[in-house]
């Protein structure tokens, strides 16, 4: 990488220009640019302002707001770089939006936010506020419901808190379940038995298991009964005890099935409840159990709600917009805006 790396994104400054240095001894030079300086110009493009890495100083100059604004940022960077955590555009792009919204947060890197699973291919960390409280959120709460679009992390985190208590030995046996509510199309249709209509439906949480641990470490704690993968139906006349249970697409519960899958709770377990409410495939989605939970046990304690929007968004970057241009469309409707 060349010694200098610059960028900017405003020519001419009509404020008095400042130059702010900031130590970077022991960053690791190529985490911190990005590939092809890929960091530093995203930091100056959303800033407004110079950003030169020089040596061991990432040197910030433009005008004063722009500068202090950035500063906060870079030194995030920074830090991320010596502990040796890569980062991504992205994620460039949640720590400017932190440091405009939330700069209490900015600095929040915990190591006890960290999930670091025996087998995995990599560490598992929250990569903006919503997900830190959610994952909070998990961790002090015997019931933990995440309310969020998708891209926003909800199950992939929660399977990976699940994953973390069973090697840790908190629980004996992992529950992973969804109800079988087509989004439109027909599984009654597809070929083959009751389990192979539903495996393709309930694909999602295994890939996130085989994210987490070998592939035939999943395979054999299947076959064990260790970790179970299952439609919501199959919950019924069950008591979990010494369980991690993970309802995933709760939107599509009918509020029967959601109080029957809560009620299925046992000694020693923790549950997670994962929703969008954007994306109710119900025939009458007011009948929808995630909506009617908010509205009965809001206020109970012990159960807490965590509201991810698309600020927490993990995905392609596109994806935060898609998400934000349907959320305006769906206001335009409500308030009678449609042409």
């Amino acid at each position: 990488m060349p010694e200098d790396t610059e960028q900017t994104t405003a020519e001419a400054l009509d404020a008095p220009v400042i130059q702010h240095r900031i130590p970077a001894a022991g960053a690791d030079s190529l985490i911190l640019a990005g590939v092809n300086d890929g960091h530093l110009k995203t930091l100056a493009r959303l800033g407004d302002c110079r950003v030169i890495l020089r040596g061991d100083q990432m040197i910030l100059s433009g005008a004063v707001e722009a500068v202090e604004h950035c500063a906060p940022v870079a030194q995030r960077m920074i830090r991320l770089a010596r502990l040796q955590r890569p980062f991504d555009i992205a994620d460039v792009e949640r720590f400017f939006h932190e440091a405009e919204t939330e700069p209490a947060q900015l600095g929040a890197e915990a190591d006890d936010e960290t999930i670091a699973l025996p087998g995995a291919r990599k560490v598992i960390r929250p990569k903006s506020t919503g997900q830190r409280d959610y994952l909070a959120s998990i961790r002090e709460h015997d019931i933990a419901i995440g309310i969020g679009p998708a891209g926003t992390g909800k199950t992939y985190l929660a399977v990976a808190m699940a994953v973390d208590a069973l090697m840790r030995k908190r629980v004996r046996r992992i529950i992973l379940t969804r109800p079988a509510v087509e989004a439109g199309e027909a599984l009654g249709f597809l070929p083959g038995d009751i389990r192979e209509k539903v495996d393709p439906y309930l694909r999602p949480l295994y890939d996130a298991l085989e994210d987490m641990m070998p592939p035939e470490r999943v395979r054999k704690t299947i076959e064990e009964h260790v970790i179970e993968v299952a439609p919501l139906a199959y919950m019924r006349g069950r008591t979990l005890s010494d369980a991690f249970l993970i309802l995933d697409e709760a939107q599509n519960a009918t509020t029967a099935q959601m109080k029957m899958f809560l009620t299925r709770l046992g000694l020693n377990s923790k549950t997670v409840i994962t929703g969008d409410k954007t994306q109710i495939d119900l025939a009458r989605p007011e009948e929808s159990g995630l909506l009617d939970i908010e509205r009965v046990l809001s206020d109970v304690e012990g159960i807490s709600f965590t509201y991810l929007d698309e600020t927490d968004v993990v995905r392609h970057r596109l994806v935060k917009d898609i998400i934000r241009a349907y959320a305006v469309r769906d206001e335009a409707d409500d308030s009678g805006g449609r042409s």
